[in-house]
């Protein structure tokens, strides 16, 4: 990979090399990565891998690995903090769209003040599939198409290459057209993760932050954010005020002070479910253009015939 990476972080005894001083700029400053993908292509061992430690459950269970959204984070040696969001869902086109939307809210929420790096979790040992693919499109339908922007592909499963004595070159020379418009999509940001041999780590979670600090740099070092965004952070400040407010009364019964606390909840909760409803609006649209689209296609090829 070109460029080079984050100053030394420090994680279970290994250190990552340091950053040039051309990118030096974009290394102050909290930063916050999404990993997407479908299940089972690794994302919460590359989660652990980049945060050096065990803080998602990577073990899958009846139903799945990650069952909700989380953020875990780790500070670098020069003190930034690395936040690293493992979302479900997203990626699952078949889950209920409720679920996926307050996902998506519960992410934006997690994120705050945006998003420095989206990292798609692919994996060799799983073919890239046409639903992974129409899931990036709704990313984009729903984000709009400067998300992309934002993008790193990861790919997991580096040992059954290195066992097949493969390059990821090699790999990616055969890979379907539809993978290969998504790595175009991204620029070709990628990076291969062994999330099994610990002695690889340093190496491939240095590629992989050089990667996020060029990202964060082409986008002028501004984290991606949205409408969307917007709407959850207005709400989240709304609602950080009253409770500030209430804290401060005086003349109030312990009681009194709970019920209002209880109301100020209530109304934030009320106000995320409508966000959520909104998200859900958009995901319908989508798939109402792209089934629209397809059978537009389908016909077109009838008629050729």
């Amino acid at each position: 990979m070109d460029g080079s990476v984050m100053d030394a972080v420090i994680n279970n005894g290994m250190e990552l090399p340091s950053l040039s001083s051309g990118e030096r700029f974009v290394a102050s400053g909290e930063r916050t990565v999404v990993l997407v993908g479908r299940t089972g292509n690794g994302k919460s061992s590359t989660g652990n891998s980049i945060l050096g430690k065990k803080a998602f459950k990577s073990k899958a269970s009846s139903s799945g690995v990650t069952k909700t959204t989380e953020l875990q984070k780790t500070e670098l040696k020069d003190g930034p903090i690395i936040n690293v969001i493992d979302s479900p869902g997203v990626f699952d086109l078949s889950a209920d769209s409720e679920f996926v939307a307050k996902e998506i809210v519960k992410c934006i929420k997690l994120a705050k003040d945006g998003i420095h790096a989206i990292l798609l979790v692919l994996s060799v040992r799983n073919r890239f599939t046409q639903e992974e693919h129409d899931a990036v499109l709704t990313l984009q339908s729903l984000f709009g198409r400067k998300i992309v922007n934002y993008m790193i592909v990861v790919f997991t499963g580096g040992d059954e290459l290195e066992e097949n004595e493969e390059t990821l070159e090699e790999y990616l020379g055969e890979c379907p057209d539809p993978l290969k418009e998504i790595l175009a999509l991204c620029e070709n940001r990628l990076v291969l993760f062994d999330n099994k041999d610990e002695t690889k780590r340093a190496k491939q979670v240095g590629e992989l932050l050089s990667l996020v600090n060029r990202v964060i740099a082409q986008n002028g070092g501004q984290p991606y954010t949205d409408e969307i965004f917007a709407e959850v952070k207005k709400e989240a400040m709304k609602h950080h005020d009253q409770q500030v407010e209430v804290d401060s009364l005086k003349g109030y019964s312990k009681r009194e002070i709970t019920e209002l606390k209880a109301e100020i909840e209530k109304s934030y909760e009320d106000q995320l479910e409508r966000i959520s409803e909104m998200v859900i609006l958009l995901i319908y649209i989508h798939f109402l253009i792209y089934h629209v689209h397809l059978q537009s296609d389908i016909l077109s090829c009838i008629i050729a015939k």
